[in-house]
């Protein structure tokens, strides 16, 4: 669908009335640089920097945290669920091992 001069106007008048505290819809505020100041009103060291992503967290080190807890727990449902989830990680065959001495 085309737009045509006076619909294209009306929106650019529209998104003018807003306000300066206002972008075009999917974009931030202009707010956001004053969101993160500090009580001082000058900018945080933050402020200046693009948003980053945290590292990827290494997945033997959870499945590891997994394995405690089901040792933690102690029971055969945790064991059970730690192997259905992980059978093929070598923390699997410790998994089985302390399955097999818990009482059925």
């Amino acid at each position: 669908m085309k737009l045509g001069p006076l619909a294209a106007g009306l929106i650019g008048a529209v998104a003018m009335l807003a306000g300066p505290d206002h972008l075009p819809i999917g974009e931030l505020p202009a707010m956001a640089s004053k969101a993160n100041a500090d009580d001082s009103g000058k900018p945080s060291a933050k402020a200046g920097r693009a948003p980053s992503m945290p590292m990827a967290r290494d997945p033997s080190a959870a499945v590891a945290e997994e394995f405690e807890a089901a040792r933690r727990a102690g029971t055969r449902e945790a064991f059970e669920l730690f192997i259905a989830r992980h059978g093929d990680d070598p923390l699997a065959e410790q998994a089985r091992a302390e399955l097999k001495r818990l009482p059925r």
